[in-house]
Parts: C-alpha cells; sequence; structure tokens
C-alpha cells in the first residue's frame, strides 16, 4: 500500500470515529491502541475511561482487558509476524488496519477460545466498515495466510543473533534487551523477559485500621475468592485470579487496598512509630501514604506532599476511603517546600517503572534511554531536597519500582558521596538477604520474586 495512502485515510478514520463505528469489544481495542499509537496516554487510564463508558458486560470487559493488554505485551511479537506477511511497510499501516490485524492475530496466536475464522471476519468486517472493501480485502488475505503457515512461522536465530531473537520473541525494545543481557547474561534475561510477560498477579493490602487479614480471609472466602498470603510481608493477600474487585462494597469501605506486595517494602523500611513525625514526599496516590499511616496506629503527624491539584483529590479520596485521620495533605512543589524537620521521610520517587511491566505493559513501548537520563536528575533532586528536611538521627527512604542502576544505587552513591553527613544503613536488619543486593538495599524482580521489581534503601542523617 502506498505510504501516502494512510494519511488520505486519517480523515476517514476521524469521521468514522464520530459515527460511533468503534463498537463491541474489538472496535473498542482497536480505538484504544489507535490511542496508544498516537498520543502519550497510557493504557490503564484509557482502558479505565472506555469500560466505564461503555455497556460492555462483565465477561466482555475482561475479554476487552486481555485483548489490549496482550497486544500491548506481545506487540515485538505480533508485529515481526505481520511484517513478515504483509506486502510493504506494515508500519505504514493505516491505524485502524495495523491494529484490527494485531487485535485478530493476538487471538489467532494466544486466545484458544476464539475460533481463527471468527477473528479473521471481526477483522475484515470492521476495516470494511471503517476504511472500504481494499484495505478489508488486504487485511483478510494477510491474516488467512498467516493462518496457513502458523507452525512455520520463523523468529531470528538466537545462535545468530540472540537480541533480535530475545526482540522479536519476548517482545521488548532492543535497547532494553541489550541493556539487560549485558548486565544480567541470556538465562536471567530470559527469564526476566518471560516473567514481563506473564499475566499480572492481584494482590490486596489489607487495612489494618479497619478490619484485619483473617475478617477480609473470610469474606473473601463468602464471596468465593480464593487467595494465598503474601510471600514476604505481613498483611498482603494475593488472588488467585484477576478480578473486579474495586467494585466489591468492602473496597469501598476501605478494608483494603489493591497494591503489589513489592509497595509495602518502602513503609516497613522506613518503620515509622506512633507518635512520630513523618514526610511521604511524593505521596499520590496515596497506597505507601495509606500503609505509613497503618504503621503510625493514626497518631503522629504525617505530611502527605504533591505539586498536583488532581493527584491531591485522588490522595484525599484513598486516605478518605481507608479512615486514615493523621495526614496532613499539603499540594505543594517538594522543590520549594519547607518545615521542621521530621523524624521520617519517604522519598518515593517518580521513575521509568520498568520493574512494573507485567502490569503496565505499555511502558516498555514508551521509554528510550533519553527517560532515564532526564528522571536521573529529578530524582537526585527529589532525594536532595528530601533529607534537608531530615532530622539528625533521623532515617529516610529513597525507592522506586523499577530495576535500572541509574535510577537506584547510582543515585544513592551521588548521593553519599555528596553529602558525608549521611550513611546507608544495611536492610538486613528488617528482610531476608534473598530481596537486598549487595549494597544492602532491597532489590526485587519479577523473575525472582514473583512480584513488582523494586528499589528501597535506607538512610540515615548522623550529623
Amino acid at each position: 500500500m502506498p505510504e501516502n495512502e494512510g494519511s488520505k485515510m486519517d480523515t476517514v478514520t476521524n469521521s468514522a470515529a464520530g459515527l460511533n463505528l468503534y463498537q463491541g469489544v474489538r472496535g473498542l481495542a482497536v480505538k484504544i491502541l489507535n490511542r496508544i499509537d498516537r498520543t502519550d496516554a497510557y493504557l490503564d487510564k484509557l482502558l479505565e475511561i472506555e469500560i466505564k463508558n461503555s455497556e460492555l458486560k462483565s465477561h466482555d470487559k475482561a475479554l476487552l482487558f486481555e485483548i489490549v493488554h496482550g497486544v500491548t505485551r506481545y506487540l515485538g511479537r505480533i508485529d515481526w509476524v505481520l511484517n513478515g506477511f504483509y506486502k510493504g511497510q506494515f508500519s505504514k499501516c493505516i491505524p485502524n488496519v495495523k491494529n484490527a490485524m494485531r487485535v485478530a492475530l493476538y487471538q489467532i496466536l494466544f486466545l484458544d477460545r476464539i475460533p481463527e475464522y471468527a477473528a479473521v471476519n471481526e477483522a475484515v468486517e470492521f476495516i470494511k466498515k471503517l476504511q472500504g472493501k481494499k484495505p478489508a480485502d488486504l487485511t483478510n488475505a494477510v491474516l488467512r495466510n498467516i493462518i496457513r503457515s502458523k507452525d512455520a512461522i520463523r523468529y531470528p536465530d538466537p545462535e545468530e543473533d540472540l537480541l533480535g531473537y530475545m526482540c522479536a520473541y519476548y517482545s521488548h525494545p532492543s535497547w532494553i534487551v541489550k541493556r539487560w543481557l549485558n548486565r544480567y547474561g541470556k538465562e536471567f534475561t530470559e527469564n526476566l523477559l518471560i516473567a514481563n510477560n506473564n499475566k499480572p498477579s492481584m494482590f490486596l493490602r489489607v487495612n489494618n485500621l479497619i478490619t484485619d487479614i483473617e475478617e477480609l480471609g473470610k469474606l473473601l472466602q463468602s464471596v468465593q475468592l480464593k487467595y494465598s498470603r503474601g510471600k514476604y510481608l505481613p498483611g498482603f493477600i494475593k488472588l488467585n485470579n484477576l478480578t473486579n474487585i474495586q467494585d466489591w462494597e468492602y473496597f469501598a469501605r476501605g478494608y483494603f487496598s489493591v497494591q503489589d506486595e513489592s509497595t509495602g517494602f518502602p513503609c516497613y523500611l522506613l518503620d515509622p512509630q506512633p507518635g512520630m513525625r513523618v514526610l511521604d514526599l511524593c505521596a499520590s496516590p496515596g497506597g505507601k501514604t495509606g500503609l505509613i499511616a497503618e504503621l503510625m496506629k493514626n497518631s503522629g503527624e504525617l505530611v502527605a506532599l504533591d505539586k498536583y491539584e488532581s493527584r491531591i483529590k485522588i490522595l484525599q479520596r484513598n486516605l478518605s476511603r481507608l479512615n486514615v485521620t493523621n495526614v496532613v495533605i499539603k499540594e505543594e512543589d517538594s522543590e520549594n517546600f519547607e518545615d521542621d524537620p521530621f523524624d521520617r521521610i519517604l522519598i518515593d520517587v517518580p521513575c521509568s517503572g520498568l520493574g512494573t511491566l507485567t502490569k503496565k505493559p505499555d511502558i516498555k513501548w514508551k521509554r528510550d534511554l533519553g527517560d532515564l537520563r532526564k528522571l536521573a536528575e529529578i530524582q537526585y533532586s527529589l532525594l536532595t531536597q528530601g533529607s534537608r528536611l531530615l532530622k539528625t538521627g533521623g532515617f529516610l527512604v529513597y525507592s522506586t519500582c523499577t530495576i535500572e542502576p541509574e535510577e537506584n544505587i547510582e543515585i544513592v552513591n551521588k548521593f553519599l558521596e555528596n553529602n558525608t553527613n549521611f550513611q546507608l544503613i544495611n536492610a538486613s536488619e528488617k528482610f531476608d538477604g534473598a530481596l537486598l543486593d549487595k549494597n544492602g538495599c532491597v532489590q526485587t524482580f519479577p523473575n525472582v520474586h514473583q512480584i513488582d521489581g523494586a528499589f528501597a534503601a535506607k538512610i540515615q542523617r548522623i550529623s
């Protein structure tokens, strides 16, 4: 197809959107994937909006979630296959056609319960409505050719091109795979890529300000939700299946939060005590703030900071739901924040999120090396600013949800070199050595610990 045909067809795409032709699970999936391709919007936010505004039944909502996450997770493999069968440059394909093919191919390669012919027919009819007969015929030909040749699809030979093979088959961008191969070697990297492509686990944090793990466990059993206790921290529950649990009345009543077990490490490492004065420097959406308040038994003062009004509202809603009463929320830029010294400070910085690819597969396609450099500057600045607000003898915890050294230990080491009145505290007093790196900091990996990749370092001000 000529390269300029995509631009000519955009008009059709835009007018079609106005006619509400993106209907049903596959239509909505294409609509969301088009938006992800063209904007900086994140998958989960787009999915949440579409599900909220649609009249889909619960099983169709689950299928929409499965398809959109699945296509995004396996985009590298799907595009590798489509590139091999599409005559011309698949990347230049009309967005509607490109994403309709991706949706159909995900179903063909990964979903046994949907017949192949049904996946093809849905894609063809969808394209015919939006783009006309010629693109629909092209879609039909490409997908049927793939089905006929499915067992003969070839990927790069790992013996000759390991990087190319891992990028295509395990569906990760080359810059990420290359750095992980250099850092971890073949076996660990392969296991990490596989873990990132696994369907996510759902963890709940029990809110002990309202209930306890025994009561919540009984309530889960009463609605036939099977679970196991978290592997590493008290108060975390792992559900056996993904579910719309935020629609359950006990979520609204504050009995629990939905948050990965890895989010608990910085809070337990911080060790906030009742009656203390504690600062959460980058607080929204409030999962860690809520746990800190619980560990403080709702006593003392917990100052929660965020500079965006929209995020402050989310923080307020979450803390109110959890019955947190010792928090003072301040809408302020941490760079300019001044206050009396604190006993404890949590600095949970904005990061690349490359430890959370199981839950947020779109992040791997949106990040690049330049992002790590920009984020490192922000992270170091936040750590430096936060440290000025710490009492002598007090502790701060610097934390991220990434596995990249530039965002983790390198930030900590740079800070300690430039601030000799601070020292790193080995986390072995709190946690098992299997959770720690060689510096005594918490560092988890999805393939090793079956939770998100996260980092936490405890630092004390000594003078």
